[in-house]
């Protein structure tokens, strides 16, 4: 399903685990717009009635249920870029 670069699973745990995000909260990946126009989300979030929650090399991973088929073989990053630091996600 959804992969972890070592440096970006350890930039979103060291997040989750920070004491300013509350309990429960877990990082959300997904899709925003639709069609030939979505973009991938990447956030902090709370599971809603339509997520599942997945653990993943550590990570709790909540993704709507809608999105499934489109996140498989994603893979999430964090690397640095002209514009600075920063996570990418690029489909295999």
């Amino acid at each position: 399903m959804v992969r972890f670069s070592e440096i970006a699973r350890t930039e979103i745990l060291k997040t989750l685990n920070s004491p300013q995000i509350p309990e429960g909260y877990a990082l959300r990946v997904g899709l925003k717009g639709g069609a030939c126009s979505a973009t991938y989300l990447l956030g902090l979030d709370k599971a809603a009635e339509n997520d599942e929650l997945y653990e993943v090399e550590g990570v709790k991973v909540l993704i709507d249920r809608r999105h499934l088929m489109y996140l498989i073989g994603v893979k999430i990053d964090y690397a640095e870029t002209d514009s600075g630091m920063g996570f990418t996600i690029t489909k295999a």
